[in-house]
């Protein structure tokens, strides 16, 4: 596989300014910072995006992630390695990012479980964690981006 461009945020640095504070500003309190990691990826195994796929990974493992759950996010539902909080979190990150699939994509079940779980300000902040890394997938696979070939 070969990239059909440099990825945009690189050849625009607004854009790039823009999205690095989107993500920063999403890392709020209430929501752990690991938690970031593992809703990037499994809404990058939604979207199937290698870059940030191995990207997250990587960061997660640094940040002290255990190999089971980074191995079992995509089947969360089907383990024990993630908490009642933690499964609110992915099943919005699911719903937001599959959007197009229903009439209804967050529906008042997702939501209201994961605001019992989360405050207001926490939910923005998953909110733009999850928005945030659904715009970077849709970066790097309308350009083909090569995981391992960003420098991340």
């Amino acid at each position: 596989m070969q990239a059909r461009m440099t990825q945009p945020a690189f050849l625009v640095p607004e854009a790039m300014k823009a999205m690095m504070a989107l993500s920063k500003s999403a890392h709020v309190e209430g929501v752990p910072a690991g938690l970031h990691d593992l809703l990037h990826l499994r809404v990058s195994q939604i979207n199937n995006c290698g870059v940030c796929l191995e990207m997250h990974a990587r960061g997660a493992l640094k940040a002290g992630e255990t190999p089971e759950r980074l191995a079992t996010v995509a089947g969360w539902r089907d383990t024990p390695y993630f908490t009642e909080a933690e499964r609110a979190a992915l099943a919005l990150a699911e719903a937001v990012t599959r959007i197009a699939d229903k009439a209804d994509p967050v529906s008042d079940e997702v939501w209201n479980e994961a605001a019992r779980h989360y405050d207001e300000k926490a939910l923005a902040g998953l909110l733009l964690s999850i928005s945030a890394i659904n715009v970077w997938n849709r970066l790097n696979a309308a350009t083909h981006q090569v995981a391992g070939t960003l420098g991340f």
